[in-house]
């Protein structure tokens, strides 16, 4: 594929001025936003990024192969991008940018750069945001959160498409991509895989009149008494995860009563609807918008009070404190292993909890917490079984 000569490049917004630092930033460099590390293929583009981003310290490989061939497709106008990350798309000449994400890190980053992001998840109605519905529809497939998530944002795609509009979908090979282009073309009518490099894969498609294909029902389960409602794609949405069971089990009879405990990356709000139920005022939240939708279904179908927060980490709680922080941490950010979500999960926990107040983590036994929660106070090791560990630390007075 040749590469095309430099265009001067525009984001889709002016840039905002600097905003003040926050105390998290200041408490480290996981909030700092930062241009994203781009191969030289996309010379004359830019994003942004920080930890929790796909991608980071670069952007998503399919992502990069949509821009690419975009570019190469001279595409101009207005753009929906499904899946906007750090907003790549938006510095391709002549494109003005309609940006959607469901992930709290990369929201931050496009509010960084100046693009005025739209928060929204496969299925929501972008009608009354953008009335006349863009004619180029660009989407990353996350073949890694899994069948129905998939099928999910290629209905999405398809509802937000207009009848002669383009969609470019983009997505890994080894994720099921195939699959999901076939799913799409069977709605869509007409298109083809345009674009290969490496696994990555871009399919280009025009849509024809006719039905949405039907969103896939969210899974659940039942444990301990409680009804789990999991959305497509949030972590562990039709059966319950391992590590989070141990942790269950190693705090056993545990009440609550009185206590503030935050449940720190909630996912389907199990935990957070455990502690609940055991007396606890709760507050969960999760940088991912589905699962925020899928803790909060999960507490109305208990009958359980309960705030839940769309947040990059601790960004959303203002001032609040807790007694109790209980968390599985999550150790991937889409294709690749990170593990600066997680340490950012116990510096939280620091700023978070009242002296005396103690953090619970259940983890994989090789991932190493063990430093990072001995700044708290000393770690104890409550539980170790199948490959998982249980940990404890009570923040110092």
């Amino acid at each position: 594929m040749t590469r095309k000569p430099k265009s001067k490049v525009r984001l889709s917004r002016p840039a905002r001025p600097p905003a003040e630092v926050s105390p998290q930033a200041e408490a480290g460099s996981y909030f700092d936003v930062r241009p994203a590390a781009l191969p030289p293929r996309l010379d004359g583009l830019r994003a942004l990024t920080k930890p929790g981003v796909r991608g980071f310290p670069g952007v998503d490989d399919a992502q990069a192969l949509l821009a690419q061939t975009m570019r190469r497709d001279r595409v101009r106008g207005d753009v929906l991008d499904l899946a906007a990350g750090g907003g790549l798309l938006g510095s391709l000449p002549g494109v003005t940018l309609r940006a959607v994400e469901g992930a709290a890190p990369a929201l931050a980053a496009l509010r960084e750069a100046g693009i005025d992001a739209h928060p929204a998840v496969p299925g929501d109605n972008l009608r009354e945001q953008w009335p006349e519905r863009p004619r180029t529809v660009a989407l990353v497939l996350a073949g890694d959160r899994g069948n129905a998530y998939a099928l999910a944002q290629v209905a999405w795609a398809h509802a937000c498409t207009p009848p002669g509009g383009t969609l470019y979908l983009a997505g890994d090979r080894d994720k099921g991509y195939d699959r999901y282009v076939r799913a799409a073309g069977n709605a869509f009518g007409s298109g083809e895989t345009i674009a290969r490099d490496g696994g990555m894969r871009v399919a280009r498609m025009v849509r024809r009149p006719g039905p949405t294909p039907a969103f896939p029902d969210p899974e659940g389960y039942e444990l301990e008494g409680l009804r789990v409602v999991g959305l497509p794609g949030v972590f562990s949405a039709a059966r319950p995860d391992k590590a989070t069971v141990l942790l269950l089990e190693a705090l056993g009879d545990v009440q609550f009563t009185g206590q503030r405990v935050l449940d720190l990356g909630c996912g389907t709000g199990l935990i957070g609807a455990w502690a609940a139920r055991r007396g606890g005022a709760v507050t969960l939240v999760d940088g991912d918008l589905q699962s925020v939708r899928s803790a909060q279904a999960t507490l109305a179908a208990n009958g359980l009070p309960g705030e839940v927060l769309h947040s990059d980490v601790d960004a959303a709680l203002g001032e609040r404190t807790f007694d109790v922080v209980l968390t599985n941490p999550p150790f991937h950010v889409g294709r690749g292993v990170v593990l600066d979500v997680a340490r950012e999960f116990i510096a939280a926990a620091g700023r978070r909890l009242v002296p005396g107040g103690t953090l619970y983590l259940v983890a994989n036994e090789p991932l190493p917490y063990e430093a990072a929660m001995g700044t708290l106070g000393p770690v104890r090791e409550l539980r170790r079984e199948g490959g998982f560990k249980v940990l404890a630390v009570t923040r110092a007075g």
